[in-house]
């Protein structure tokens, strides 16, 4: 791991925490604002996609500015409806890969969790 890299997973691990102190602590918009801020240098960040989705992007980013601007519960919000815009795609590849786990996977095997996250999952793969 390059130096790079680790100063973008040490930013983005202290945004993580900035975000999760700041949800805890009754959508404190201080701390809100400083995980929005941590962002990797862009050396440290994967590639960008072709084409990136205006609608999802044009979302979170409208978030962070509502953060910042001193709205934090509707611009968390507004957040979070851009990820999933952006990374919603993503979602299934993730859940397959936690299946494969050993102690995750049990956990997701459990009927109720499986009855939800089989919503998620493309019916086109191949069976376990």
């Amino acid at each position: 791991m390059d130096d790079y890299r680790k100063i973008g997973l040490g930013l983005t691990c202290g945004g993580v925490f900035f975000l999760f102190l700041g949800v805890m602590l009754f959508f404190d918009k201080g701390l809100l604002a400083m995980g929005n801020a941590r962002w990797p240098p862009p050396a440290s960040a994967p590639p960008p996609s072709p084409k990136p989705p205006a609608k999802g992007t044009t979302c979170f980013l409208g978030g962070i500015f509502l953060v910042l601007v001193g709205w934090p519960i509707f611009g968390m919000a507004v957040e979070v409806f851009g990820f999933l815009n952006l990374f919603g795609d993503f979602f299934p590849v993730v859940i397959g890969f936690l299946r494969n786990l050993p102690v995750v996977g049990n956990l997701l095997a459990l009927p109720p969790i499986r009855a939800f996250t089989d919503r998620f999952v493309s019916k086109a793969r191949l069976p376990v």
